[in-house]
């Protein structure tokens, strides 16, 4: 195991201090309309901005030095980083520039203007994925002596998103397994760390889109490299690693088994929480369900288990959202 995954149990406990009096202590409900396991649903869709985003974005602001303050900040999004960001900024008194794909969901663009901060927080729009934002970024950030805060790729941004895992392990008395969506790999890294660090023996189902899997094809290929996308509803979790992401070997150490889901697997995980729980979800909460699903629909390791699924966010454009489960079975 690498230093930074042997350590990252401590920044999480470091992060969960920090962090305590700005971000809520979302709940765990659990599934009793679903037979064969004893499932949680850890409800991050329930958190300021709507998204777990913030944890690690606020975190990492928090503990800026004194001159990184000073300078500012710029990071890249694809939404919801985006708008943790910008709340953090907002915390913090920082002046913050955001870098987005000019592809970024409407909705999420929409929520972000909402909370914006008059000559504290700026945006900037590239071409491309979330990826191509991120080198816009940090390409920005050098020429301008600024820091660059990754939406993923930083341990302090990790540290922050395992606040959801120690929530979580402090929320359940077993937990034999935990489902996340994968897309960068920081809320992953840290929601292992933390759950491990309370119970060892629990198993991690990293899940992705089907459509967009970047990291699931670099962690099989065993390095990184640069993979295209097809069209996904969960935006969330879609664009490319970074190269040189710290997030790609406490992947490979972190994740037990992956889960490759469909969009029509996705879109009914969807469905079947709004039937169920009145909820509405992103497709990335969607992702982490429906790899859920689909392990104690085809295999039986999970029978009779205690299962936490992590319900990352809830920022999808309400047609979209509508129109989607609208074709699901």
């Amino acid at each position: 195991m690498s230093t930074l995954a042997e350590t990252l149990p401590q920044t999480v406990t470091e992060a969960v201090a920090r962090l305590q009096p700005y971000v809520l202590r979302t709940p765990v409900s659990r599934c009793h309309w679903l037979d064969g396991a004893d499932v949680l649903l850890k409800c991050e869709h329930l958190q300021h901005t709507g998204s777990f985003k913030l944890r690690g974005a606020l975190n990492r602001l928090l503990t800026l030095d004194a001159s990184e303050r000073d300078r500012g900040i710029i990071t890249a999004s694809t939404g919801n980083h985006a708008l943790g960001v910008a709340f953090a900024a907002g915390v913090t008194g920082l002046r913050a520039t955001i870098y987005l794909p000019k592809v970024i969901s409407p909705l999420k663009l929409k929520a972000l203007s909402a909370v914006l901060i008059d000559g504290q927080v700026d945006l900037e729009f590239v071409e491309g994925d979330g990826l191509d934002a991120e080198l816009a970024a940090k390409t920005a950030a050098l020429a301008g002596g600024m820091k660059f805060v990754s939406p993923y790729n930083d341990p302090l941004i990790i540290a922050g998103q395992g606040t959801v895992g120690a929530e979580l392990a402090e929320q359940c008395t077993a937990l034999d397994a935990v489902f996340v969506s994968v897309g960068g790999g920081g809320l992953i890294s840290g929601v292992a760390a933390s759950v491990r660090a309370k119970f060892p023996q629990a198993r991690v189902y990293g899940c992705w889109a089907r459509n967009a899997s970047a990291m699931h094809d670099c962690l099989l290929a065993g390095e990184i490299r640069q993979v295209t996308d097809a069209p996904t509803i969960s935006d969330g979790t879609a664009g490319g690693v970074e190269p040189g992401s710290i997030t790609f070997e406490l992947c490979q150490g972190f994740i037990d088994q992956y889960v490759l889901v469909s969009e029509a697997e996705i879109i009914s995980a969807m469905r079947v929480l709004a039937e169920n729980e009145r909820w509405i979800v992103e497709g990335a909460a969607g992702v982490a369900l429906a790899g859920c699903l689909q392990t104690l629909e085809h295999h039986s390791e999970l029978a009779g288990k205690t299962v936490a699924v992590v319900l990352c966010g809830r920022n999808i454009e309400l047609d979209k959202f509508l129109s989607a489960i609208a074709t699901a079975h």
